[in-house]
């Protein structure tokens, strides 16, 4: 009965941890209201901590340990910025994960024991929670990474969409500024909240809006902005050069998001083929085990 139950508890497991790396993907009408939200309001350091789970709190303790060993790093830092995830409690996270992994095989070790009587040894569990507490470590990382490319992708999308209405306003006679003010209040979402801030920060420090979307896209690790800010501040501020450069941008960002849809189309469809090729080794062997079967009785 307890080997029942302890093969039911490692199922479970391993079905929700499945569960958690490939989560199910969300559908197109929700993610079409997630890009038409409005900005939310950045909540405050008391409500945050009131969200953060226990097991984050109970890491808290180990972050030190986490930053010792040379995290976050450069690209990490810049996953955390674009997601708006605060950085101590992602590192408490990783550090809660890596205890997980520590403790866990000793615990099914010491069940083991209990119920089985089956003897492990040390050095089995030992290693088993150094590989686990490794390989959990990284976990939340991963899921940082897949959201961050989420984030970077809708960021690209709507600085492509404000590049076209820039370009157009330009066409109509307004200025650079006058134009980007227009284009920029269009858009929702949180890429459009980030790209007005940058230029309201450039109309109250009179400065150059391109340099402080440079600085953004640094921050948040998207390129195309530092690229769009390096070139434009070279081609000046007024006149149709700098409308030509925009419109070449757009195009190019264009031309770009084409190509990664029809890439991940592609890829999609060649990870169909091995299900295909499953289904039609399962349909041979159910027309050829019947014939298989009688010749191999007849004999």
């Amino acid at each position: 009965m307890i080997v029942m139950v302890l093969g039911a508890l490692f199922g479970a497991g391993a079905a929700a941890l499945v569960y958690g790396l490939r989560p199910p993907r969300p559908a197109l009408a929700d993610v079409l209201a997630a890009l038409n939200t409005p900005v939310e309001l950045v909540s405050s350091p008391r409500q945050e901590a009131e969200k953060t789970e226990w097991a984050t709190r109970l890491g808290r303790r180990a972050v030190p340990l986490v930053r010792a060993l040379g995290f976050p790093t450069k690209s990490l830092c810049a996953d955390l910025a674009v997601c708006g995830t605060d950085e101590e409690q992602h590192l408490a996270g990783k550090a809660a994960c890596a205890m997980t992994g520590l403790v866990a095989p000793w615990a099914v070790v010491l069940l083991l024991r209990l119920g089985v009587d089956v003897a492990a040894g040390w050095w089995v569990p030992l290693a088993g929670s150094l590989a686990l507490a490794a390989a959990l470590f990284f976990v939340p990382d991963l899921d940082l990474g897949r959201r961050a490319e989420c984030r970077r992708r809708e960021m690209r999308h709507t600085l492509s969409l404000v590049l076209d209405l820039t370009v157009i306003a330009l066409a109509g006679g307004a200025g650079v500024q006058q134009a980007l003010t227009q284009a920029i209040a269009a858009p929702q979402g949180w890429a459009a909240g980030a790209l007005r801030h940058a230029l309201h920060v450039a109309q109250l420090t009179r400065t150059s809006p391109w340099t402080h979307l440079g600085e953004l896209g640094r921050q948040l690790g998207v390129s195309d902005l530092v690229e769009l800010a390096s070139t434009l501040s070279l081609a000046g501020s007024e006149g149709a050069k700098i409308r030509g450069s925009l419109g070449a941008k757009a195009r190019a960002m264009r031309r770009r998001r084409t190509s990664e849809a029809d890439g991940a189309a592609q890829a999609a469809t060649e990870r169909m083929s091995l299900p295909v090729m499953g289904l039609f080794a399962a349909f041979l062997l159910l027309i050829g085990y019947p014939a298989l079967a009688h010749v191999l009785s007849a004999t």
